[in-house]
């Protein structure tokens, strides 16, 4: 899977060295571009050469990105794939409880803000640090058919289809880490995904991020990347997402359209023209409403569960 493999040396460790991606020269990338990018090369690279002509793209400069918590899928996926990591012992059920708590009280309290996501920069997906890729890329096959299979928008997925059947290329854009969200995409038989990039080293992961997670501008960043890169017109591009924190993703492109929107994002869309689909319904939108509280910032909150872990492992 296409963990970025740290420096031989260490020096400048997270530094991609970019092949297929090309990174702007003129200055250095800030966190959110690197990301952008890292992610956009893995995303690349891990799509594969299909020898069925039926399945190749027959529009090549139009396509779709989808966001994936509470757009394609329920809930958080990082959120569900927690939960089966803490079924197999990573960490206690009690320490995902704690943290799904704290992210009750946020969701309560406000909206994510830019000091929130900065503070997981680097910090996100430590509590794997140490552990072979290899082997979280077979425990998230297994979460996924666990937790996540039968949670996928019936109507979501049909709009993907419908992107899919019109001979475009269709991409996941999501701050869950990129394995995972190639397994997905694969999984619902898209093109693939756009998602966290880890830091690894001789197979096993290090504990750091390339750049930062895939989280607001840094999407925009992943979806111009990609689009560089295969020749992709963005004015004809569409994106969907359900979060405010999205805006800039979905605003990169030409159609812009809100899946199941929190309420800002809602207001944005009607005064920007964007279409709104809500797949959610009575009883259903307040369950889902419930698990978008335990689930937003999920990545964050696994942290604090993987750093919880950690700290008994080395008492």
């Amino acid at each position: 899977m296409p963990t970025r493999q740290s420096s031989a040396d260490g020096a400048n460790h997270g530094q991609a060295q970019y092949g297929s991606v090309p990174a702007p020269s003129t200055a250095p990338l800030d966190s959110a571009e690197l990301a952008g990018h890292a992610s956009a090369e893995a995303a690349v690279t891990a799509v594969p050469d299909s020898g069925d002509s039926s399945a190749a793209p027959t529009d090549l400069t139009a396509a779709a990105f989808f966001d994936v918590d509470n757009t394609m899928m329920m809930g958080a996926s990082l959120f569900h794939f927690a939960r089966g990591l803490a079924a197999r012992k990573f960490f206690k059920a009690g320490d995902l409880a704690g943290f799904a708590w704290q992210q009750v009280k946020f969701r309560i309290g406000g909206t994510e803000n830019p000091q929130t996501v900065q503070a997981s920069r680097e910090q996100a997906l430590s509590f794997v640090a140490g552990r072979d890729v290899a082997d979280l890329v077979e425990l998230s096959e297994e979460i996924y058919d666990e937790l996540m299979a039968d949670r996928i928008w019936a109507g979501t997925r049909a709009l993907a289809q419908m992107h899919l059947d019109a001979g475009q290329r269709v991409w996941l854009v999501t701050a869950t880490p990129v394995e995972l969200a190639q397994i997905i995409a694969r999984r619902l038989g898209l093109t693939g995904a756009l998602g966290t990039v880890a830091e690894s080293s001789q197979g096993l992961y290090t504990g750091r991020l390339v750049g930062e997670m895939l989280h607001g501008k840094a999407k925009a960043h992943a979806v111009r990347a990609l689009a560089a890169s295969e020749g992709l017109d963005l004015r004809r591009c569409t994106a969907y997402s359900d979060s405010s924190n999205d805006i800039p993703m979905l605003s990169a492109v030409g159609t812009a359209v809100a899946v199941n929107p929190d309420q800002r994002l809602r207001e944005s869309a009607r005064s920007r023209g964007w279409e709104i689909r809500d797949f959610r319904t009575g009883r259903k939108a307040a369950r889902i409403g419930v698990h978008s509280m335990l689930g937003a910032g999920a990545l964050a909150g696994a942290v604090a569960a993987g750093l919880a872990y950690r700290r008994r492992d080395h008492v």
